[in-house]
């Protein structure tokens, strides 16, 4: 079982951000999300985030996040902790998702950076006060600057940081020198993660805990073998192995979720089902995502429990 909850331990590594697997009825295929949490926790994976970036919770319905969050917590069954997104560029919005999550039983939440409407820093912090305040669950913020064209400046996040509410940040800035900044500021336990995959070596290596990943989700032995590498002071090792990923981060970055369900699709994981305005890949594309699984000398073709 997991570290106690009274702890934040259990935020670090790489933490899959999870696709939502949809049948071709477009429906929540539940079998195909089993099959993806059981491989991760197989893995390893200390916490599984679901309804987020990967998760086209955009698409969503409050139904729909229910029966997901639930789910997940259900087959987690307490061997890894559920984060659900829960992000809004609404705060009454914010509130109902992150009252949803509880409600469903996730350990925490994910909450984005207002988007589209770009409050000042005094707004963004009363964002994620009125949130944390009518919400008794621990949060994650998430900055990430390209998509809600207003990052998280370092005052707003350490002065957030001082409630025992906020217990890390998935950042999505691309900023590497972050964690070497903010790491003698930041109250004890508050988690560092880095937001994208092809910063992550870079991130732990400066001083961050964990990488909410979309990779791991395809190759979650090896991402594990790269952190376990660098842990062990085997920098060089670490980053050969990063270097195999180079390709099929590329490509995930590029096109997800629609990549990232159509790579899970060859591994014999999901439908590859996406929701307008996403749509499925080109056949050019395909052979992308497919070159670069094939690229990998590791074992990818096990597939899912029938």
């Amino acid at each position: 079982m997991i570290s106690p909850a009274s702890t934040t331990a259990w935020l670090s590594g790489y933490i899959p951000d999870m696709p939502t697997p949809f049948d071709e009825s477009d429906q929540i295929d539940v079998h195909a999300m089993e099959a993806l949490c059981e491989r991760q926790i197989a893995a390893g994976a200390s916490a599984l985030v679901v309804c987020e970036t990967a998760g086209e919770a955009a698409t969503l319905s409050a139904q729909e996040r229910g029966t997901i969050i639930r789910a997940a917590v259900g087959i987690a069954r307490g061997r890894a902790r559920i984060i659900a997104g829960a992000g809004s560029n609404s705060t009454s919005r914010a509130i109902e998702l992150t009252r949803l999550a509880k409600a469903a039983g996730a350990d925490a939440v994910l909450s984005v950076v207002p988007y589209y409407n770009k409050p000042m820093q005094n707004g963004l912090y009363a964002h994620f006060r009125a949130i944390a305040d009518a919400a008794d669950l621990p949060i994650i913020l998430h900055d990430i600057p390209a998509r809600s064209a207003r990052e998280l400046a370092d005052d707003t996040l350490l002065r957030l940081s001082e409630s025992k509410g906020f217990i890390g940040l998935r950042d999505g800035s691309g900023d590497l020198t972050r964690p070497m900044r903010l790491r003698p500021q930041l109250q004890e336990g508050f988690r560092l993660l880095s937001g994208h995959d092809a910063t992550a070596l870079p991130y732990f290596a400066a001083g961050g805990d964990g990488c909410i990943s979309f990779t791991s989700n395809v190759t979650p032995d090896l991402c594990l073998t790269i952190l376990s590498n660098l842990k062990q002071g085997r920098l060089q090792t670490a980053r050969y192995l990063q270097k195999r990923l180079i390709a099929l981060e590329a490509c995930l970055a590029k096109e997800s979720p629609a990549a990232l369900k159509y790579a899970l699709s060859l591994l014999g994981f999901m439908h590859p089902q996406t929701r307008l305005p996403i749509v499925p890949l080109d056949d050019p594309a395909k052979a992308v995502v497919a070159n670069a699984i094939a690229s990998l000398d590791e074992d990818l073709t096990i597939t899912a429990e029938a």
